[in-house]
C-alpha cells in the first residue's frame, strides 16, 4: 500500500514569479492529477526555465499564436503540446501575463498511481495521463495541480544546459535545466 505524503496546493503567488525561481521551487513538489477517481502523484525532480520571447528555445520566442496562447496567459496554467507528433509535454506558465515565461517538466519519481516510466516530458505525461485535453487547465484546480509537501526534505540543485535545443544559438547553452542532484529519475545525466 502507498502512502500518499500530506500536501498542499500551491497557490497562484507561487508561479508569478519569474521562471528560473519557479523552476528551481518546482523540485521536490508534487504533481497530481486524478483521473477516473485515481490519483497519480509524481515528486518533481528535473525541469527546465524558459525565459519568454526573448529566450529563443521558448515557443514563446515565435509570439503569441493560437498554439502559444497559453504562454501569454495568467501564470499557474498548464501548457501542454506535442513534439514530434508522437509526445505530450507540459510546462507551467510563470511570470506576468504576457511575457510568455514557463517551465517543462522533465521527470519525476513517482509517488502513486504512477504507470510507466518517467524519465523525460514524453513519458512522464504518458505515465500522468497528460494530453492535449488539460492544455490552458487551471493549476489550481482540484483534479490537477501541483503540491507541496508539508515536511520537505532537503536536497541538492544541479544545474546544466537545455536538452535538445541546440537550434537557440547561445540560447542553448544557459544553465536552465535544473535536477535534484543523484536522483536516479532524472531523464539524462
Amino acid at each position: 500500500m502507498v502512502i500518499t505524503p500530506a500536501l498542499e496546493k500551491l497557490p497562484r503567488s507561487f508561479y508569478e514569479r519569474d521562471a528560473t525561481t519557479v523552476a528551481k521551487d518546482l523540485l521536490g513538489r508534487y504533481l497530481l492529477h486524478i483521473t477516473g477517481g485515481i490519483a497519480r502523484i509524481g515528486k518533481i525532480v528535473e525541469v527546465e526555465a524558459y525565459l519568454g520571447q526573448q529566450d529563443l528555445a521558448a515557443h514563446a520566442s515565435k509570439g503569441l499564436t493560437s498554439r502559444t496562447a497559453v504562454l501569454f496567459g495568467p501564470p499557474g496554467h498548464a501548457y501542454v503540446y506535442r513534439i514530434y507528433g508522437l509526445h505530450w509535454c507540459m510546462n507551467v506558465v510563470s511570470g506576468p501575463v504576457g511575457k510568455g515565461g514557463s517551465v517543462l517538466l522533465r521527470a519525476i519519481q513517482p509517488v502513486q498511481n504512477v504507470l510507466g516510466p518517467t524519465r523525460g516530458p514524453g513519458l512522464l505525461c504518458r505515465a500522468l495521463e497528460i494530453d492535449k485535453r488539460l492544455n490552458g487547465h487551471d493549476l489550481l484546480s482540484d483534479d490537477f495541480f501541483l503540491a507541496a509537501a508539508f515536511e520537505p526534505e532537503a536536497f541538492t540543485i544541479t544545474n546544466r544546459p537545455r536538452i535538445g535545443v541546440n537550434y537557440a544559438g547561445a540560447w542553448s547553452h544557459q544553465l536552465l535545466r535544473f535536477y535534484i542532484e543523484d536522483n536516479s529519475f532524472i531523464s539524462r545525466r
